[in-house]
């Protein structure tokens, strides 16, 4: 059987579709904190079983009979996003998966300026410690992320945000697709991957050229200091740890931390991967 953890956040509903588009219902489990929220995934005939990477008990149970294992990583800041994943990765290995695969990022590493990439290098070092054939997904910089910060922008005509540098956004669609295939065919995107991104990369200016475009109306994007955009943001409601968090992310942009593309994902997905202008433009329709 092949398990996917975290089935009902975004990206791991992506992968599960992708995954039904792939191999019979029967085939496929999902692990998740709250059944409830996976009702249409049973009445798919998907086997849902309750499993939270943070009661690690809770996955013997969740991933019984498991042939590959896809956890996706656990949505937690800090250090317990470590324990979690790695309580999923060994739950994994003593279900007697006979592959693990990993949702990583494309910029993982220790000494990354950005958190979440500290955990990601950790964990996949956990992975590789594991004895059993893995894969780490290196995904690109998710571009839904921008939504979070086009707002103003759409209101105002003024994108401003923190000094950044090159990014390869990249679609949940295009990555959900690759993780798929991963899951399903012998041999795909063994070990740690190269980045699986889009083609170019983009910094905030040339996203405000494309909101130009979408919009038909000027979007000037405009730099700001780290501590007068946190407090600016803190001041129109966010709270102050995710805008403090949000800066680490422009910290490392302008670091070149996500500034690399590959062409792995289109290979993989064989076709071209979603463009920025393609993601904002679901997003406007969204709002």
């Amino acid at each position: 059987m092949l398990i996917v953890t975290g089935a009902t956040g975004h990206l791991g509903s992506l992968i599960l579709n992708r995954l039904l588009e792939r191999v019979p219902a029967d085939r496929i489990g999902v692990s998740v904190r709250d059944v409830s929220k996976a009702a249409d995934l049973a009445e798919r005939g998907v086997r849902v079983r309750a499993g939270d990477f943070t009661e690690p008990d809770s996955l013997k149970h969740a991933f019984e009979g498991a042939e590959r294992v896809l956890v996706v990583s656990a949505a937690i800041r800090g250090g317990g996003a470590l324990t979690a994943n790695s309580a999923a990765i060994d739950a994994a290995r003593e279900a007697g998966a006979q592959r693990i695969l990993y949702t990583s990022h494309q910029a993982a590493s220790p000494m990354s300026l950005f958190p979440p990439q500290k955990v990601h290098a950790a964990t996949e070092e956990h992975l590789k410690q594991q004895g059993v054939p893995y894969t780490a997904l290196r995904n690109g910089f998710y571009a839904s992320t921008l939504g979070y910060y086009i707002g103003a922008a759409l209101k105002t005509g003024t994108l401003a945000v923190p000094q950044d540098g090159p990014v390869s956004w990249t679609a949940h669609e295009d990555l959900a697709e690759a993780a798929a295939f991963a899951l399903t065919e012998d041999g795909a995107l063994e070990g740690v991957t190269p980045p699986l991104t889009a083609p170019h990369t983009l910094d905030f200016a040339d996203v405000a050229d494309i909101l130009s475009r979408i919009t038909g109306r000027t979007i000037t994007r405009v730099v700001m200091d780290d501590n007068e955009w946190t407090s600016a943001a803190v001041a129109g409601g966010m709270p102050r740890p995710a805008a403090e968090f949000s800066v680490t992310m422009f910290a490392a942009s302008r670091n070149s931390e996500f500034n690399a593309t590959n062409p792995t994902l289109e290979a993989t997905i064989g076709h071209p991967a979603k463009t920025v202008h393609e993601v904002l433009e679901a997003v406007l329709r969204s709002r």
